[in-house]
């Protein structure tokens, strides 16, 4: 089997030799799982420092330079088809500012190797982080939670970055998202039903820097509702619409009992205007919820193009491991 440990990185030149070494004292702990071939994937998210320099000097297996900067999701999806193209059975994902112990890589390809799981998320003690603040910790709770109802698993720390996929699960993850790539595949595996688990691991006490994907808890805030909100229109947007348009149709219900009790009291002249913004209310939730009726079937088509999709990369796979 061959293992690939891939490390989005953007301006990571001082950092990712710690991370790199780190990973090479684990590896012959990896190789007594099974695995006859364990590389280091190195994508360079448009790095204006020596991450690619170092990386070469480092002699890491294998490096994916993108030209501009494209965001965490998108370093993400170009390294899991790299892997993939490279015939991983499994693929870790780590970040390469060596915030995770990576003798805990053996954790998270357990679940996998013993057929438990396709998708294996490391779960930080979110409590112990000396540099999160307290509401930083709240909004971490929080934010699992709500991922968690939407995906229906619970997983306690959905936005850890240390995750290992089985090919299956790489097969079938959809990434459309810019800003993240943690949440949607969270999401994606539930409602899919991929099997995914948490196991807990370690963090490194010593804090190399600070995260640069949330610049600010407002801005980290908006992108996560952002993300988690247009996941969960992609994959269930009837239920989505229906409960949005039921509040226009209640509220229309609640105008028109009270205009029947004038009307009854002989006063309904009087709430002429109740009848009409009953009648415009009530035509808007019928047309939102008609949206999610159609938004449902287009949501058909997309299941069917992401099938073709998922047996076209496998017959990809099979014909180049063939050859």
């Amino acid at each position: 089997m061959k293992l690939i440990i891939q490390i989005p990185c953007y301006n990571e030149e001082k950092t990712l030799p710690v991370t790199i070494a780190s990973i090479r004292k684990v590896i012959p702990d990896l190789q007594k799982l099974g695995f006859s071939s364990v590389e280091i994937l190195v994508i360079d998210d448009g790095s204006e420092d020596g991450t690619v320099e170092v990386a070469k000097k480092e002699g890491v297996d294998h490096i994916v330079e993108l030209k501009e900067h494209k965001g965490l999701a998108f370093g993400f999806k170009t390294g899991i088809d790299v892997a993939l193209q490279l015939g991983a059975d499994v693929v870790i994902n780590t970040d390469a500012d060596n915030q995770y112990v990576a003798e805990d890589m053996v954790k998270l390809l357990e679940p996998i190797i013993e057929g438990k799981a396709d998708i294996v998320i490391g779960e930080r003690p979110i409590e112990e982080i000396e540099h999160f603040s307290p509401l930083k910790k709240k909004l971490q709770r929080l934010g699992s939670k709500v991922v968690s109802l939407a995906a229906g698993v619970d997983i306690p720390d959905t936005t850890s970055g240390f995750r290992a996929f089985s090919r299956e699960a790489l097969l079938q993850i959809v990434i459309l998202g810019e800003y993240t790539y943690t949440l949607e595949t969270i999401i994606q595996a539930g409602r899919k039903k991929i099997p995914i688990v948490s196991v807990p691991i370690r963090v490194n006490r010593e804090v190399i820097r600070e995260s640069r994907l949330i610049k600010s808890i407002p801005q980290y805030i908006y992108r996560a509702v952002e993300a988690i909100f247009r996941t969960i229109l992609i994959y269930k947007p009837l239920a989505v619409f229906f409960y949005i348009g039921m509040i226009p149709i209640i509220l229309a219900l609640l105008i028109g009992a009270r205009y029947l009790y004038f009307y009854y009291h002989g006063e309904g002249a009087g709430h002429i205007q109740s009848l009409i913004l009953m009648i415009i209310l009530f035509m808007i939730g019928i047309i939102t919820v008609v949206a999610g009726l159609v938004a449902d079937l287009l949501g058909s088509i997309r299941k069917i193009e992401e099938e073709s999709l998922y047996h076209i990369k496998r017959m990809e796979i099979e014909r180049r491991n063939d050859r």
